[in-house]
């Protein structure tokens, strides 16, 4: 097996991860810590059946998976929640995929 074939294979196996900015992140967890620590700060700010009006409105912050990230770990530092980066990258996937859609 040349090279070029070597790495064709390789990024053929890595597609799902490259298209995905938060592969591996447990979205049932996400949602449940959403849910428990997210939602009730954000239907009070932003409004929405669920508060996710703070996801989106037209003018939202967050346009970029690294942005999403940042927002959490503001949103974890700021209202000391005590989430783990861990934590933080489940709720982005959660997030991503029912609202943001980033590739």
């Amino acid at each position: 097996m040349n090279l070029r074939h070597c790495l064709a294979v390789g990024l053929l196996a890595a597609g799902p991860a490259l298209a995905d900015p938060f592969h591996g992140a447990n979205l049932d967890a996400g949602e449940e810590i959403h849910a428990d620590q997210c939602v009730a700060c954000h239907l009070q700010k932003f409004g929405g059946p669920d508060g996710s009006n703070t996801y989106t409105r037209a003018e939202r912050r967050v346009n970029s998976p690294d942005a999403l990230l940042q927002q959490l770990t503001a949103c974890t530092t700021t209202l000391n929640l005590g989430l783990f980066p861990e934590d933080e990258r489940d709720i982005a996937g959660y997030l991503n995929t029912h609202y943001y859609k980033f590739q």
